[in-house]
């Protein structure tokens, strides 16, 4: 185990750096660059960035940047007590593997920082002028790469180290955009529904695997919000009310847990049970081999006090099982890559709303906005308010990148094997800085990490320690 990347690493896990609250993080790494004797500066984004001049024998060469982003993904389970805006990561050692208890652990992209503050830092490693950038909002916005001011870089090579896959070289990235919906109603009160003599169910699923939105949608993960939504729009024929709905939490992960509390009438209780039975039964079947962890179950509740009026909640649930979630389309000339893609992030029971959040990914950037349009299309049929982010730029892949021929060739050298270069069906920053430097350099590269946007994240130790010695022979090559 490299000692000081572990030791960096475990000093930003106590720094609570929530998406769009990373004012701790932010003067930690100022902090940091001034403990070190390095320059330094925050700009008005709190993006952090760090310059260190060439060791002897490489002032003339191109000088690199390297990239990582502060924050984190904030997830955790249901049982799990934890305050991510002051409560540090909790972190443990199993065999290879560094993870948390029952949070995410922020390896994307604590990792990558912690790597990029040890090459600035290495005495013995030899490298051209490096500037480090450290940008905010990542994971829910790219807001610090959205707001990096024109000419605040100085290199034309840049090294982004986010991604998590071993031994693979990524030059290119979806584009993103989310879409939120919102259904306004004003609860009825159940007593005065025109439900009497009735029995209240909870239907509720966790344990299951999540994952990132975009790297995991094609993996055949079951998605928390879909299989609550299918079950409640499968139950039509029962007439029923529904007065809760929940599931899911950030745009960019997969929803792992979710439940609805719902009245029927006291004669019709058993035919739910029966019903409940054959759609679990067919959830198992169709993901069993992948969510081996499920728990779905249907339980008798208290009686709610207020439910959604019944011609919302009969257009709302249509909608959430019209809206579509999981891989659209495959890339033709990247054989394995998801070229096109929708998640069903999360549903929000709001104060006289309901807010339905999802997020949209395409490497192609018609499509992308088609997919937009489908989603709006389904979501519009029940909700009063439908809206649309900014977005982010996709990064097309430079096959003739000579940046890439020096990484693979490093790679080669060092590990006597061929690197995978790809593109990813994910959001990294480099679109956006392609916008503001069109002629940057770039490649992505980083340690192998596991369950990434959700409690099972795991970062390999020893595919950290091969990370960071390929980062140095590169920079040394350079």
């Amino acid at each position: 185990m490299n000692k000081q990347i572990f030791d960096i690493f475990a000093e930003i896990c106590k720094v609570p750096r929530p998406s769009k609250h990373e004012e701790q993080i932010s003067q930690w790494l100022v902090n940091w660059g001034q403990e070190h004797g390095i320059e330094c500066q925050q700009d008005d984004a709190m993006n952090v960035i760090m310059r260190v001049p060439a060791t002897p024998g490489y002032e003339d060469k191109e000088g690199i940047i390297l990239q990582a982003h502060m924050d984190m993904v904030c997830e955790k389970n249901n049982d799990v007590q934890h305050d991510f805006m002051h409560d540090p990561i909790e972190t443990y050692i199993d065999g290879d593997w560094l993870k948390a208890k029952g949070t995410t652990l922020g390896g994307d992209d604590g990792i990558g920082i912690s790597m990029a503050l040890s090459a600035m830092t290495d005495p013995n490693l030899r490298h051209p002028a490096i500037e480090a950038l450290f940008t905010v909002d990542e994971e829910t916005g790219l807001t610090g790469a959205m707001k990096l001011k024109d000419g605040y870089l100085q290199g034309r090579r840049l090294i982004n180290l986010d991604s998590e896959d071993d031994g693979q070289i990524f030059i290119g990235c979806a584009g993103g955009i989310d879409t939120t919906a919102r259904m306004h109603y004003t609860p009825v009160d159940n007593a005065q529904s025109t439900m009497h003599d009735c029995f209240a169910f909870r239907v509720a699923v966790k344990g299951l695997m999540g994952g990132h939105s975009g790297d995991d949608i094609n993996k055949g993960r079951a998605n928390a919000n879909k299989v609550i939504v299918n079950f409640l729009y499968h139950l039509s024929p029962i007439t029923y009310h529904l007065s809760t709905i929940a599931g899911g939490n950030l745009r960019n992960a997969i929803a792992r847990e979710a439940e609805a509390v719902f009245v029927v009438p006291a004669d019709k209780k058993h035919d739910v049970v029966v019903a409940f039975n054959l759609y679990k039964a067919e959830v198992e079947k169709e993901f069993g081999e992948v969510e081996k962890d499920m728990d779905l179950t249907l339980d008798s509740c208290a009686m709610p006090e207020m439910i959604i009026p019944q011609d919302k909640a009969k257009a709302l649930i249509k909608a959430l099982y019209d809206c579509p979630h999981g891989m659209i389309a495959m890339c033709k000339d990247m054989p394995g890559l998801v070229e096109t893609s929708t998640n069903l992030a999360s549903i929000k029971m709001k104060e006289g709303y309901i807010e339905v959040t999802t997020s949209q990914r395409s490497s192609v950037e018609t499509e992308k906005h088609a997919i937009k349009e489908r989603v709006h299309a389904a979501l519009a049929a029940a909700c009063d308010e439908v809206t649309h982010g900014d977005g982010y730029p996709g990064w097309k892949p430079n096959v003739h990148s000579p940046l890439m021929e020096i990484v693979r060739q490093v790679y080669r050298d060092l590990f006597q094997s061929e690197p995978q270069v790809l593109a990813i069906h994910a959001g990294l920053e480099c679109g956006l800085f392609l916008e503001k430097y069109p002629y940057l350099d770039m490649v992505s590269i980083g340690p192998q990490m596991y369950g990434v946007h959700s409690p099972q994240e795991r970062l390999s130790i020893s595919s950290t320690d091969r990370c960071y010695e390929w980062l140095c022979k590169v920079l040394e090559a350079l």
